[in-house]
């Protein structure tokens, strides 16, 4: 799942994009960094509990950013169903 985070139309990043992916039904998993804001952690948490999609923890926003291949940090990113990506 790792590797989808890393082409650019299997993804998004960033909370809003996530929260957006998540309520519109096109996120397969989350990933969340442990480091982020504990209000920005617990809305993506919330949503994706609600949404039934899978959370994964990354240990800081640096490791999810280079997950991701982006140059600034992150504290959230998903990885798109295959029927939203496109492929």
């Amino acid at each position: 799942m790792p590797e989808r985070l890393k082409k650019r139309a299997m993804r998004v990043v960033g909370v809003r994009q996530v929260l957006r992916a998540v309520r519109e039904g096109k996120a397969d998993k989350v990933f969340l960094a442990m480091d982020a804001g504990a209000a920005f952690r617990g809305q993506v948490e919330n949503a994706a509990k609600e949404a039934g999609v899978p959370v994964q923890f990354v240990a800081t926003m640096e490791e999810l950013a280079q997950l991701c291949r982006v140059d600034v940090s992150s504290a959230a990113a998903a990885a798109l169903k295959m029927s939203q990506s496109g492929e």
